[in-house]
This record gives C-alpha cells, sequence and structure tokens, in this order.
C-alpha cells in the first residue's frame, strides 16, 4: 500500500471491559470507520491511553489493529516515548506487526533541547525503516519542535509529516515553508483542521472522528473539492460537539460520549477518571443536539453497558 496521509485520520480510542482490551468492541470500531471513509488508523495515541497501557498491550493493540484494517486503510501506530531505545522498540514492533508508519509524540517529561529532540528522532528513523510522523504537542510534552528542527529532520527520508497540534498557525506555516514541503501537514486538533488545510495540511487525526467519522471525512473531502461554503457549514455544526469532548482531559469525553451511545464501555484507566456530572451532562446535551442522542437514559447506551452495533454517524 502505498502512504496517503490525508482526509480523516482517526485517533482511536482503546475500548476496556474489565480493566482488559476489549477485541471484539475495537474490531466493529474499526470497521465502521472503514465503512464510514476514515482514510487511517491511528493507534495507540493520546486517545488510545497508550500511557496507561502496558508493553504487552501497545503491542497486542498495534497488532490487532493492523489485522482488523487488513490493508483497506493505512494502520498508523502510535509508538512515541520519552526513552529513546523504548521507542524504537516499539517502532520496531509496529514495522515488524506491518503498521504502514509510525507517530511519535516528542519526548515528554525529559524537557530535552532541540538538539535532544533533533537527535532523538534521528536515532529512530535511523533504527527503524518505517515513514515516521512526528507530533507536536506541546501541552502534553513540555517542549515544543521549532520549525527550524522539523527543517533538520526534514532531510531525513522516512520521516515524511508532521502532526501539528500546537495551536499555533504561524509556526505551522513556518514549518511548511522551512521544510520546503518534504514534510506533509496534518492538523492535531479538530477545532483547526480547515485552517490548517488552508495553510496547505492535507488532513487531520481526529478525535471527533470516533463519533463522526462520516461527517469528518465529508468535511475535508468538501475542502479538497473546492466547496469552501459547505466545508465550512460541516465545520460549524462540529464545532459544539467539538467543544464538548474537550471538557476535561481527552480521552475522558469521547469515551464517555461513545459509552453513553452504547458503543464501548466508558472504562478507563487511572489517573485518568470518569467525567465529573456536570460535564457529562454537557456533553450529553451536545450529543443530543447533534442527533447523535435521541433521549435522555436509555437503558444500556446511556451507561456503556452491553454493546449495540456501531453504526457510522452519516
Amino acid at each position: 500500500m502505498s502512504l496517503k496521509l490525508r482526509g480523516s485520520m482517526v485517533a482511536i480510542v482503546t475500548p476496556f471491559r474489565d480493566d482488559r482490551l476489549d477485541e471484539a468492541a475495537y474490531r466493529q470500531l474499526i470497521e465502521m470507520h472503514i465503512k464510514a471513509g476514515t482514510s487511517a488508523i491511528v493507534p495507540c495515541g493520546t486517545t488510545g491511553e497508550s500511557a496507561t497501557l502496558s508493553h504487552d498491550e501497545h503491542d497486542r493493540v498495534i497488532e490487532l489493529t493492523v489485522q482488523a484494517a487488513r490493508g483497506r486503510v493505512p494502520v498508523i501506530a502510535g509508538t512515541g516515548s520519552n526513552n529513546t531505545k523504548e521507542a524504537i522498540r516499539l517502532t520496531d514492533h509496529a514495522r515488524r506487526a506491518g503498521a504502514d508508519a509510525a507517530l511519535l509524540i516528542s519526548p515528554y517529561y525529559n524537557k530535552p533541547t532541540q538538539e535532544g529532540l533533533y537527535l532523538h528522532f534521528k536515532a529512530v528513523a535511523e533504527a527503524v525503516d518505517i515513514p515516521l510522523v512526528l507530533y507536536n504537542i506541546q501541552s502534553r510534552t513540555a517542549v515544543n519542535i521549532m520549525p527550524e528542527t522539523f527543517a533538520r529532520l526534514a532531510v531525513l527520508k522516512n520521516i515524511v509529516a508532521v502532526k501539528e497540534a500546537s495551536g499555533n498557525l504561524d509556526q505551522m506555516r513556518e514549518i511548511l515553508h522551512v521544510t520546503k514541503g518534504k514534510l506533509t501537514l496534518l492538523s492535531g486538533d479538530d477545532a483547526l483542521t480547515l485552517n490548517v488545510l488552508e495553510l496547505g495540511g492535507t488532513g487531520v487525526i481526529s478525535v471527533v472522528a470516533n463519533l463522526v467519522p462520516h461527517d469528518v471525512a465529508a468535511m475535508i473531502r468538501a475542502f479538497e473539492q473546492r466547496r469552501t461554503h459547505d466545508a465550512i457549514r460541516m465545520d460549524q455544526r462540529l464545532l459544539p460537539l467539538t467543544k464538548a469532548l474537550f471538557l476535561e482531559t481527552n480521552p475522558i469525553p469521547i469515551k464517555t460520549a461513545m459509552g453513553m451511545l452504547g458503543w464501548i464501555t466508558s472504562e478507563l484507566r487511572l489517573p485518568l477518571c470518569a467525567m465529573s456530572a456536570v460535564n457529562a451532562e454537557q456533553l450529553r446535551v451536545a450529543l443530543k443536539n447533534y442527533g447523535l442522542l435521541k433521549r435522555r437514559g436509555t437503558g444500556r447506551g446511556a451507561r456503556g453497558e452491553g454493546r449495540r452495533k456501531v453504526r457510522a454517524r452519516r
């Protein structure tokens, strides 16, 4: 499969049941995404709770994603770590498992210098021959990858893209300029997807697409087809839902929402915990207003108990 980094790529959740990976629910989610037009599956990212997965679970999620996708869409496996050797091991496992690319968050907690960031990503790129997407999100890592560092990294043949979640559109514009088209720009923030596309980005690694994959894909497709007014209209409709999904730390709201719909349980792992009652009610209202949740307290769907067949929102 030739790697195409464009469109709506879902930062997919990792469903749990009784503190174990719910493989059946996960397979259903992947089928739903493929049918709805999601252009790539991104497991083991922030939304997939990679920080609380054991190494064995992390490996299994990536293997399961590749098996379930069956080559129909690319799998971009989250393999980042603040330990360079661990990032190399995770990335090499993703390659051996059949992933099409790897997503590498910048090292968190360590607060490396720009030289340290460069050497970290360079070490992974030289150790594992797989396309790499770098993930810049200072709010999670405490460090910002500067445009000049991206320019140095763009020289490496298998560093192919950046997922930008800095919220700084000027920086994104500068990244495209200094890398001279060598890196594909992807939005890492659902609320800024249209802005990133206007700058020259090609898509989004999306949280919202977990709920409405068809709608996120349709919005990007409208932009690509120069139906700008349609894209803006779709984006405006998505915005209240997007805001509700970030009332608390991701992925708390998205798993709560999917639990309300009965697609998965809302189960999280500590230190993430259940959404507050006040925010959960705001989320419920947003789901109702969007047309996802028809009525309050509808049995198993209200609590995420049991499991309904997952269908893409159209």
